[in-house]
């Protein structure tokens, strides 16, 4: 983790006028082709969630805005972010889940899976303080939406990114899955939510990233 220099940083006045609005947030959501990716995950009897989730997480580790966030007056750029996911418990509730980010693809999934066995068997929505090299992430399987909007804290500000998916559907002859992402408008431009769309597009069109 290093801190930015605000005086000197290039986006300074990107910064100052964004953290000054009442809802700082920009959030975008499109759909992704994952027509080679599902077909790959099935035949190796593989996890949908627990795949995508990692292409997700690798794919926002890759750029850079995505790894900032903001403490006070200051920014820090964080080497590397990990996943805080939400896993389904009893009676329709959710858990919050938090697993450390693996470079390796089987070796993430194994560890996703051990976490969500845990999480899975009582309710815990607490996040350990003053932790904010994390993504926020969620699936909502049941809907094909076209736009989800997430619940943030105003002060302090609330600068973790949310990435959430939805219910994949077919489309001339192509699988596609809608995709949400939502930042601080301070950190995050439209231009740096286009580029994890493309990286991810480039992740899930080649198989033998998620090849075991």
């Amino acid at each position: 983790m290093k801190y930015i220099d605000v005086e000197t940083w290039k986006r300074r006045k990107h910064f100052e006028l964004y953290r000054s609005m009442d809802f700082p947030h920009l959030n975008l959501t499109a759909n992704v082709d994952v027509t080679d990716f599902y077909k790959k995950i099935k035949a190796q009897r593989l996890s949908f969630f627990k795949a995508f989730l990692f292409g997700a997480v690798k794919t926002a580790n890759e750029i850079t805005e995505f790894r900032y966030r903001i403490r006070g007056d200051k920014v820090v750029e964080h080497e590397r972010v990990h996943p805080s996911f939400t896993v389904m418990t009893s009676d329709d509730l959710f858990s919050f889940c938090t697993v450390a980010f693996e470079e390796e693809f089987s070796v993430f999934l194994q560890e996703v899976s051990r976490k969500m066995e845990r999480a899975e068997q009582e309710v815990n929505l607490e996040d350990e303080e003053g932790v904010d090299n994390l993504l926020y992430i969620t699936c909502i399987p049941w809907v094909s939406f076209t736009n989800i909007l997430h619940p943030i804290h105003l002060s302090p500000a609330d600068s973790v990114p949310r990435i959430a998916w939805g219910k994949f559907f077919e489309e001339n002859g192509k699988i596609k899955l809608p995709v949400s992402v939502q930042a601080h408008h301070a950190l995050v431009d439209g231009v740096h939510m286009g580029k994890f769309y493309l990286e991810l597009q480039k992740w899930l069109n080649h198989t033998e990233n998620y090849t075991i």
